[in-house]
């Protein structure tokens, strides 16, 4: 029987539905919007949607994870997970078989987002290292060994341009690419060279802190979420881009959580 591993990050922002065959390779990725509203038969009309949209035979799904930091979507789309394809999600929780030392004063605290890329980040890079997810709010995680070391959080890109667009008044709301030039001619432009270059120095500065931290050079940087390209690219330390961090890290949980477990003799 084919192997096919259904995998679902829900986001603030966006919603992530990743399809694995057998030996880990996925097969499509979709993303749709998060709408906290919707309810358990339209997250399954969207799920069956992207899988006719992909030529892809829902019924032959044989596992599913589903991993989710909005609560008020977590059950309307894991019941309509469990609807389209007669399978339980396993869902992402304290308790799960994950193989993450994770040092925090409350492991329930940590997003299950950060914690699928660091399974992920630690299985396909070395150490130390730095997972960098530019989403909704931009995250640095550093990750020695199996070691969760320890996370710094701050506004997202484009949280931050709405924001600054919302307050004043003259400013507009611009798309999230370089300026022709360093220096802006006009208001666009000045505002495209802050964002872009303002969090591509924000990013180097937070890097030379951590690897001052740490002690040691950096083994790896990895950058994963959406608005990752178009400010990773102009950072003077060099980066990763991995797209599918975050669901490669779900499939690798999924794996560790439905294994067998061996008898003693």
């Amino acid at each position: 029987m084919v192997l096919l591993v259904l995998a679902i990050d829900v986001g603030n922002s966006s919603t992530t539905i990743g399809l694995f065959d057998g030996g880990g390779m996925l097969s499509f990725r979709s993303v749709l919007p998060t709408y906290k509203s919707n309810t358990q038969d339209q997250w399954a009309i969207q799920l069956t949607d992207v899988f006719r949209l992909y030529q892809a035979e829902i019924s032959q799904i044989t596992g599913t994870i589903v991993s989710s930091v909005v609560p008020p979507v977590t059950a309307a789309l894991c019941g309509a997970v469990s609807f389209v394809t007669g399978k339980r999600p396993v869902q992402m929780g304290p308790g799960i078989k994950t193989g993450l030392n994770i040092k925090s004063d409350l492991h329930a605290q940590l997003g299950s987002d950060i914690v699928a890329f660091s399974v992920a980040a630690l299985h396909q890079y070395p150490s130390p290292l730095v997972v960098i997810d530019m989403g909704t709010a931009i995250t640095m995680s550093l990750l020695r060994d199996n070691v969760y070391e320890g996370c710094i959080i701050m506004p997202g890109v484009r949280v931050a341009v709405e924001a600054l667009s919302q307050e004043a008044a003259e400013l507009p709301h611009i798309s999230i690419e370089p300026p022709s030039t360093f220096l802006g001619h006009n208001t666009v432009d000045a505002m495209r060279s802050g964002v872009v270059y303002g969090n591509a120095s924000m990013v180097d500065g937070m890097l030379d802190r951590i690897t001052q931290e740490v002690g040691v050079p950096l083994a790896a940087i990895v950058a994963t979420g959406a608005a990752a390209p178009e400010i990773l690219t102009q950072c003077r330390h060099n980066i990763i881009y991995n797209a599918d961090l975050l669901l490669n890290g779900l499939y690798l949980i999924y794996q560790k959580s439905t294994a067998p477990k061996q008898r003693r003799v």
